[in-house]
């Protein structure tokens, strides 16, 4: 009979001032139980032995400010497996004497944010580390400056159970965490694959937002969400408002995207492709000059992969139909132009576009220059 396996990735989560929470991968093969060996070095050792089948066991009775070594070990009848061990240390003070902080909180918990808060301990530190997790995410990590006694907690998966823990910096070491959990609200659509699921999920405010443009949790992309024009739900992948981003790029920068969300931007030709080969999408471009404001809005949609070729139509609106032109056009950049025309069009009206020969649009062209079919413009879409 060979020796058992070993528990593994032993370690102490939700450590109060008397009560830790183990956790442990179980053994491989089946075993008859597992033998828990814990204690402070300063008292004799007590020992717990459990189910085979377990994964977690409590500890309580424990004595705050105090570090404690635990120790597990498979065992199946006779024979023991070699151990795997694990320390913590428990919170000091649980009142305004100690000398962390405490009273950590959540409050205004919504489906994606949470507010924290907490008493600052009586001596100064030098700052706080707040990491907070759910089950199948990484964990994150927040550095806080000593200042501070809350911080909001944004981009939450809603439905969700968060486990908090704040820690103390003094002198260089950081002291023992509290603990705090909360559960996020639910929404119709917790992945939203788009603006318009977010609008029907309650939200009216315009501003940046993660979705997934498969409907399930994975990867999310971050994009701006017009919760105002045209009843909402528009996902914004264009915006030119004052020249401050430079569009005359290379073809990796206009696939990736570039700028930021809440200023300029190119949300990025791969996420247009995705965007609308998920569901099918209408094209709405403002485009305003000084107090003059028009629009074109266009039921059908789409960029391919091959090449991100555009397919656009249906067009109604006040700026007149200056896209259909392009229908069925491959994208071009400075660096990567396809199309056969004599004319380098990227090259020579210094943007990235679907052009023909060249262009009766031109959106991504040098800014400021009110001839050529190029004023600012802001380019959306929904379903």
């Amino acid at each position: 009979m060979t020796f058992p396996d070993p528990p593994t990735n032993l370690q102490a989560v939700n450590v109060t001032e008397s009560k830790a929470l183990l956790l442990w991968r179980p053994a491989l093969a089946a075993v008859d139980k597992y033998t828990i060996v814990y204690g402070s070095g300063t008292d004799s050792e007590l020992r717990v032995t459990v189910s085979g089948n377990a994964a977690e066991q409590q500890l309580s009775g424990l004595e705050g400010s105090t570090t404690y070594t635990v120790t597990i070990t498979s065992q199946l009848g006779s024979l023991q497996s070699s151990p795997a061990s694990t320390s913590f240390t428990t919170i000091g003070g649980s009142g305004k004497d100690g000398d962390g902080p405490w009273a950590l909180q959540a409050d205004n918990v919504t489906p994606r944010t949470a507010m924290l808060s907490w008493k600052p301990p009586s001596k100064p530190v030098a700052r706080y580390r707040l990491t907070y997790e759910t089950e199948g995410q990484e964990m994150k990590e927040v550095i806080v400056d000593a200042t501070v006694t809350q911080f909001n907690l944004r981009r939450l998966h809603p439905g969700s159970k968060y486990v908090v823990q704040l820690q103390a910096e003094r002198e260089g070491r950081y002291m023992s965490a509290i603990t705090t959990e909360f559960t996020t609200g639910t929404l119709r659509f917790p992945f939203p694959t788009d603006c318009s699921q977010e609008l029907l999920n309650g939200i009216y405010t315009s501003g940046e937002v993660e979705i997934f443009p498969q409907g399930k949790l994975g990867m999310p992309m971050l994009v701006y969400c017009d919760m105002e024009t045209d009843g909402g739900g528009w996902t914004v992948f264009q915006r030119r408002k004052d020249g401050s981003v430079d569009f005359f790029r290379g073809w990796k920068e206009y696939t990736k995207g570039f700028g930021d969300v809440n200023g300029e931007f190119w949300l990025g030709l791969e996420s247009l492709h995705n965007l609308t080969t998920m569901a099918k999408m209408s094209l709405r471009v403002d485009l305003r000059d000084q107090d003059e404001s028009v629009f074109a809005q266009y039921s059908t949609f789409e960029v391919a992969k091959r090449n991100y070729k555009l397919t656009v139509g249906g067009y109604t609106g006040t700026a007149g139909d200056s896209l259909t032109y392009h229908n069925n056009r491959i994208f071009s950049t400075k660096d990567r132009d396809p199309a056969t025309f004599i004319t380098r069009c990227a090259m020579s009206y210094r943007g990235g576009w679907w052009y023909k020969n060249c262009h009766e649009a031109n959106l991504n062209g040098l800014y400021g220059i009110d001839v050529k079919h190029q004023v600012p413009s802001c380019d959306k879409l929904k379903t």
